[in-house]
């Protein structure tokens, strides 16, 4: 068990939704996107490419702090992709305010999106250019039946997801309330840190892929960060998978 807060493993490649515990995996199953090749599980010779996204200047009126992406670089590599624009550019922002020595890379954060909630528009949704999916994401109440934990709700997890007994992962990125307590992040300078928005949340992600200190460069240290977000090899292998195929279509 880690000693910072674990997240919920909730895996929602394929819009069926597929649930483990909290810190080990009770059963999962994870059916990968048709068109993204598969990886040997257990075995990563070299993490995805962390390569970086350009760095534009700020427009005026823009806030403090917050990196702007070249919207060249973002309308191009979301072109290449497939992955929506408001998505890369939430990505690429998370990646550019990380400490450098990190290496993560926004395809591997675009893995994790794609296996959470296919960027936030799963189940038909569409993500505004503001980081917000057309419909709230939520994972099924954590009520600890069948191949879930059980985890009570407070007056201020509820204000996240409308449940007032049991909590429930959130957003497209899919935190739940406890860990957002401690990861929860500002991604875009509007001064709320908000699980729903796709800014925050791919920025409170990249925090917490980095906190640990793994060489993301090597594929063991990217698979063991990527494993501390979601305690479940099946997970690690759908993220792999996925981030692969986007650096490689963007390279």
């Amino acid at each position: 068990m880690l000693s910072r807060p674990v997240r919920l493993i909730v895996l929602l490649a394929t819009g069926l939704g597929a649930v483990a515990g909290l810190g080990h995996v009770a059963s999962v199953t994870v059916l990968a996107r048709p068109d993204l090749p598969p990886t040997a599980q257990h075995a990563y010779v070299a993490a995805p490419v962390p390569a970086r996204a350009p760095v534009a200047p700020a427009p005026a009126g823009e806030p403090v702090g917050v990196p702007v992406v070249d919207p060249a670089w973002v309308s191009a590599h979301a072109e290449a992709s497939g992955v929506p624009e408001p998505a890369v550019r939430a990505y690429a922002a998370a990646q550019l305010a990380v400490d450098n020595r990190c290496a993560l890379g926004w395809t591997t954060l675009a893995g994790i999106g794609w296996v959470e909630s296919q960027h936030g528009t799963i189940g038909g949704r569409v993500i505004a250019a503001d980081g917000h999916a057309s419909r709230r994401i939520l994972g099924p109440p954590l009520n600890g039946r069948g191949a879930v934990a059980a985890i009570p709700a407070t007056p201020e997890s509820s204000s996240w997801h409308g449940n007032p007994r049991w909590d429930h992962a959130v957003g497209p990125m899919q935190f739940i309330p406890s860990t957002w307590e401690t990861w929860g992040s500002d991604g875009d300078g509007d001064g709320e840190a908000d699980p729903n928005d796709l800014d925050d949340a791919a920025l409170a992600a990249a925090r917490y892929l980095c906190a640990d200190g793994h060489d993301l460069t090597t594929g063991e240290g990217w698979a063991a960060a990527v494993f501390a977000y979601n305690h479940a090899q099946v997970y690690v292998d759908a993220v792999h998978a996925a981030a692969t195929s986007y650096a490689d279509r963007t390279t």
